[in-house]
């Protein structure tokens, strides 16, 4: 039996990391060290090819591709370089509200990669648009009200294809999570965060349910999924 067990979102626990004042060095290395995460378990190779490469590529044109909750920045540059290989020309942009986060983040900026200190209510109110929106990790640290606030604003904010990525809560991913980060989780808040994030994730009636309208949950794997939606900004 996993603590608290997981036939119910854990919407009140609270991330290490999520901590303001916690130990800065254990929170940096632990945004290093979610490129080999996410990598291994994000599945964002597979929503490239699927919807977002044709997307893009379908514009004929530059584009432009926000990351909103950007952590330390590893998925926009992957995603960066995916683009890169298939020729195609876009501006990225990685947007956190934490300082911490985009202290790790500019490190990876480069031409055509940039990093901004925003959520998605600020860059709404902006006026920003893009041609893409994109979250990882981000939806299962939102109660119902911040949900429906972050997904009417990714909406508001494309004016092509949004896509949340995030756990799927699920005895499978809590398992697998626990043994297999052990080698990573040394000096990190990688293991207990990680855990955490899985009790408090969704599953994809859950989160069908929340979002409603204009969007489709599909489960990617046995501890994915993924919330689709058509953005409404004009081009």
């Amino acid at each position: 039996m996993t603590p608290g067990g997981l036939s119910e979102r854990a919407e009140s626990l609270v991330e290490l990391m999520d901590d303001p004042d916690c130990d800065p060095q254990r929170l940096a290395r632990t945004y290093r060290r979610f490129g080999v995460v996410n990598r291994a378990i994000s599945g964002w190779g597979s929503l490239y090819r699927r919807y977002l490469r044709p997307h893009l590529a379908s514009l004929d044109r530059p584009a432009r591709v926000l990351d909103l909750g950007c952590g330390g920045g590893d998925v926009l540059a992957r995603l960066a370089a995916l683009a890169r290989r298939d020729h195609l020309e876009v501006a990225w942009t990685g947007a956190d509200p934490d300082p911490r986060a985009l202290q790790v983040a500019q490190r990876r900026a480069s031409a055509g990669i940039e990093f901004r200190r925003a959520d998605s209510a600020a860059l709404r109110a902006a006026g920003e648009t893009f041609d893409a929106v994109v979250s990882n990790h981000v939806i299962h640290h939102l109660d119902s009200s911040g949900l429906a606030a972050f997904a009417d604003d990714t909406r508001a904010l494309s004016t092509g294809v949004v896509l949340h990525s995030d756990i799927r809560r699920g005895r499978l991913a809590y398992g697998l999570f626990a043994v297999g980060i052990t080698p990573l989780a040394a000096g990190t808040f990688l293991r207990t965060d990680g855990l955490r994030s899985i009790r408090r994730s969704y599953r994809p009636a859950e989160l069908a349910a929340l979002l409603g309208a204009g969007w489709r949950v599909e489960g990617l794997a046995p501890f994915r999924l993924c919330a689709l939606a058509e953005g409404e900004a004009r081009d």
